[in-house]
């Protein structure tokens, strides 16, 4: 890792070092917060946790060849091993990986929204791979511990980052993008999550342009025109939004929009370089957005139009995020990681364009604040317009959505039922051979159990 040695990464976040100093200007192999991924020559931050304190594993890290570990607490008299002690582990950590950048110096693209950032994510990857060697988050590996850890995992070699910014409340964003000091910064839409924390929809915009706040001077923006809250977004600091949308006002936009089905949905691009017609291999209205800002950052990036309808058409699914099964029995859309109105709306939208018997199992969104139980409602009433055969609602906040589609489709089947271990009980019964099985809930509910049944029944 680029001048990452224990002498600078203690003056980077403002550590004390301990141990061997002629050790202390080795560059380390790695940096990790999982004693069980500490290999040697490598860094172990010790993180106190709620069940488990990281610090209980610093002497058997030590003991398999660590460089060193990064530590709340002084090392035990007699110790050995390099420590480099701080206040606290995770902010040394956030500071290391903004020090660990200003080495690299690689162009780094910032993600953030309400809906659809993994996948969003996912198709700018997927673009810029085709001329660049191309880093990204995975899974969950986004909020103010996951993105150091990402940084962390850059090298030398790599010649783009692609990093994901997850937040849920005021001033997180601010410290994430202090971290990844983005050249790019896409948002991919303001919705109803984490209403909690942040209030409304006005509470979520001023939150999510946080990212702005250490945009590089000749950076980019790249905003989804056709969402009322970011279209009033002009200029920041000198710099002009890129807009796209299914608008022609857009600066890129889509039109000639086909549905294929759970094969995926075409469309034709525009941009001032010229048009391209495209296969996105994912279904979905929101996937032609994702595909209009892969676009917008290749553009930026010097990708030709040839290179960009590759790499969209390249994308895979991942596990959790609209990915298809086809399992024995029935066919599986598992979109199961996590859900909030906007998604849950985008899900249906798109289940309805199956074909054979329609089912969908939805679970509890959280975070939603005060007004949960009539978002829950809300999202029942949009599915009783959906050309669905069945809805399964399972969690306490669902039965005001089994309350919705009860209201406003009465010939639709919906099953309410209170908890995940109740549906798995029955799920045998519920779903037929040929069907085709929704699956989307918050993370918390923990539905990749309902996939995992789905596939063996």
């Amino acid at each position: 890792m680029k001048n990452m040695t224990l002498r600078h990464m203690a003056k980077a976040c403002g550590g004390f070092l301990r141990g061997k100093e002629n050790e202390w200007d080795r560059e380390a192999v790695s940096i990790t917060t999982d004693s069980r991924k500490a290999e040697p020559g490598g860094i172990f931050a010790a993180i106190p946790g709620a069940r488990v304190d990281g610090h209980t594993f610093i002497p058997s890290v030590l003991e398999q060849g660590a460089l060193g570990v990064i530590s709340e607490k002084e090392p035990e008299p007699g110790a050995e091993g390099n420590y480099i002690v701080v206040e606290s582990t995770l902010q040394a950590l956030k500071k290391i990986a903004a020090y660990y950048l200003e080495q690299l110096q690689i162009p780094v693209v910032g993600i953030t929204g309400s809906v659809g950032k993994t996948s969003t994510k996912e198709m700018i990857a997927a673009v810029l791979s085709q001329k660049y060697r191309t880093l990204k988050t995975l899974g969950n590996f986004n909020n103010e511990l996951g993105l150091p850890l990402t940084v962390f995992r850059i090298r030398e070699e790599d010649e783009i980052a692609v990093l994901e910014m997850g937040i849920s409340s005021f001033g997180e964003m601010h410290r994430l993008a202090e971290i990844a000091r983005p050249d790019t910064c896409v948002i991919t839409n303001i919705g109803q999550c984490h209403l909690e924390f942040l209030g409304d929809r006005d509470g979520v915009l001023r939150a999510k342009t946080e990212i702005f706040d250490f945009l590089r001077a000749d950076g980019h923006i790249i905003l989804n025109g056709d969402d009322d809250k970011l279209e009033t977004i002009r200029e920041v600091r000198g710099v002009r939004p890129v807009f796209f949308g299914l608008d022609a006002e857009s600066d890129i936009y889509a039109d000639s929009i086909s549905k294929k089905g759970l094969d995926g949905i075409a469309c034709t691009i525009h941009t001032e370089q010229g048009t391209f017609d495209v296969l996105i291999p994912i279904p979905g209205l929101h996937m032609v957005y994702n595909a209009l800002a892969g676009t917008a950052v290749g553009l930026c990036y010097g990708l030709t139009l040839e290179q960009i309808k590759a790499g969209i058409e390249s994308l895979q699914p991942v596990g959790g995020r609209f990915n298809i099964i086809h399992a024995p029995r029935c066919t599986i859309v598992d979109d199961c990681y996590n859900a909030n109105p906007m998604s849950m709306k985008a899900s249906l939208g798109v289940l309805q364009d199956a074909v054979g018997r329609k089912v969908a199992i939805l679970g509890d969104m959280g975070e939603l604040g005060p007004e949960e139980e009539l978002l829950h409602r809300q999202v029942g009433e949009y599915a009783g317009t959906v050309d669905l055969d069945a809805c399964i609602c399972v969690g306490p906040l669902c039965a005001r959505m089994a309350e919705g589609i009860r209201d406003v489709n009465p010939e639709m089947r919906v099953v309410w039922m209170e908890n995940l271990q109740e549906l798995l009980r029955q799920i045998a019964y519920l779903v037929k051979e040929g069907d085709t099985v929704l699956v989307k809930a918050s993370h918390f509910m923990h539905f990749e159990k309902v996939v995992e049944k789905l596939t063996c029944i």
